[in-house]
């Protein structure tokens, strides 16, 4: 009389369905991880110094601020950074087009102004710029957006020779400008009319003539790079260019994007 059937087949068939669905359950925990991690993670902006008030009022981030070109190559080099914000197209259009960001956004604009000293302060009017001898004007070093806009806007009101005469100081951002003339260690400085409440009581801004505004376009692109968190950063750029985003920008002066 034949014994009962063997109940070894049907074990391994059995351990080898759960083997199976112990491995699609940890496949898919480990992507449920990887999209949990970068959304644990906050995104680390690269973003102009102009905007160094603004922005984190706008955006939940790590940051690292500094002139916009000097941001660029580091980007170029490697840098750790997920979303770069800059004060320039230039900087963003080299970077999409050497495959480092993805196209880039526009997202307000600004414009500059003349900053003096609130007290002592020897030039009180653009035209004094042609006349006083002996000035300390502090400006963006060439390369530097707020130096470029500014050599653009005394080239058009007829202000070369002037800037020429007087003692330059290159500044590697717009923040070093404002603190030149905060310090009193600039008789003038051409900034963004943005950075005058920043230094608060210190400067006061002496508004230039519209028509010789460059424009000043900022734009925003997502890095691409290995490791980067590029769900989170473009969630940021979404909100970069919705409305409460630029109703806070509007508040702290910038304008529209062109």
């Amino acid at each position: 009389m034949p014994g009962p059937p063997s109940l070894e087949p049907l074990r391994r068939r059995a351990g080898a369905i759960v083997a199976g669905a112990v491995v699609v359950l940890l496949a898919v925990g480990l992507l449920v991880l990887r999209d949990d991690d970068e959304q644990a993670v906050r995104p680390t902006v690269y973003a102009a110094a102009s905007l160094r008030e603004a922005l984190p009022r706008v955006l939940d981030a790590r940051f690292s601020f500094a002139g916009s070109d000097a941001l660029q190559r580091q980007i170029e080099r490697g840098a750790p950074a997920d979303l770069f914000v800059a004060a320039s197209p230039r900087a963003t259009t080299a970077l999409s087009r050497g495959g480092r960001c993805e196209r880039p956004v526009a997202f307000a604009s600004n414009a500059l102004v003349l900053l003096v000293p609130s007290t002592g302060a020897r030039v009180r009017a653009l035209a004094d710029l042609r006349r006083l001898p002996d000035l300390r004007i502090a400006i963006g070093a060439p390369g530097v957006p707020v130096g470029d806009h500014a050599r653009e806007l005394v080239r058009r009101l007829g202000l070369r020779q002037a800037l020429r005469a007087a003692t330059e100081s290159r500044e590697t951002s717009v923040a070093g400008v404002v603190a030149r003339v905060a310090l009193g260690s600039a008789d003038a400085g051409f900034a963004y009319r943005t950075d005058a409440p920043i230094a608060g009581p210190r400067v006061r801004a002496i508004a230039l003539p519209a028509r010789a505004q460059p424009p000043i376009r900022y734009e925003a692109c997502v890095v691409r790079r290995p490791g980067a968190a590029t769900a989170s950063a473009r969630e940021l750029l979404r909100r970069l260019t919705g409305p409460r985003a630029q109703e806070l920008l509007r508040r702290s002066g910038f304008g529209p994007a062109p």
